[in-house]
């Protein structure tokens, strides 16, 4: 008796332009991580474009076959460094839902981003200068603005406080701000973990006085934290 024959597993077909599409992306990223770590240890100036192909071990050609040249690329690694801590900062916001803790986890979740030496020394110290304040501000925007207009929704009750669209968006544009400069302050600092104690405690103060007013105007009964909450905020 002849045995059954068994159906042979389908097997992807893999094509000559599919393994091109594979290698042409590997070499993109690979440029990108070499670009990251050349840019972080020495500077936007200090790196050329030959070391980082051969830190890549591609040709220059094939650099050029994905980007226009050193400015292009560092914008591709200020994006990825960007998405990154966007990830990182959407990752805390979701643990929480008390809007209060959302707001404090948030910050302290961009607080340890900008302590990173790749987002101090690419996004806060090199960004605007090689991609000019005007283009540098458009992308920080675009990663980060719609995060604070989560957190200042979340925290402003719109049909209690009867505030409109145009006024939330005044809040995140105030916040937003204040981030910014916050950012700035611990990127340039000599000690960042000390500095970015001192930015959280002082917008602890800020937030505890913010939340106090809130629920003075709405009514409700649950206080503020106290300010011992707010001189220890960010040691957990």
């Amino acid at each position: 008796m002849s045995k059954p024959s068994l159906p042979r597993p389908k097997v992807p077909r893999v094509t000559s332009h599919s393994r091109r599409q594979q290698y042409s992306a590997s070499t993109r990223r690979a440029l990108v991580d070499t670009a990251e770590k050349l840019f972080t240890e020495n500077g936007y100036a200090a790196t050329s474009l030959d070391t980082i192909v051969a830190g890549t071990r591609v040709t220059k050609g094939a650099l050029y076959h994905h980007f226009n040249g050193k400015a292009d690329l560092f914008q591709a690694v200020f994006e990825r460094i960007e998405e990154r801590a966007s990830k990182s900062i959407k990752k805390a916001l979701r643990s929480e839902k008390n809007p209060w803790d959302k707001a404090a986890a948030g910050l302290r979740a961009f607080l340890q981003v900008v302590q990173t030496p790749e987002y101090r020394r690419i996004v806060m110290q090199e960004g605007p200068a090689v991609m000019g304040y005007t283009r540098f501000r458009e992308q920080e925007e675009r990663n980060t603005f719609d995060l604070v207009g989560e957190i200042v929704s979340s925290v402003l009750d719109r049909e209690k406080l009867g505030f409109d669209q145009p006024m939330i968006d005044t809040f995140t544009q105030i916040f937003f701000g204040a981030m910014s400069a916050a950012g700035e302050s611990v990127s340039e600092s000599a000690d960042p973990a000390a500095a970015s104690t001192r930015v959280e405690t002082a917008i602890a103060f800020i937030m505890a006085g913010l939340r106090q007013s809130l629920e003075s105007v709405t009514g409700e009964t649950k206080s503020a934290p106290p300010a011992d909450e707010a001189e220890h905020a960010g040691s957990d």
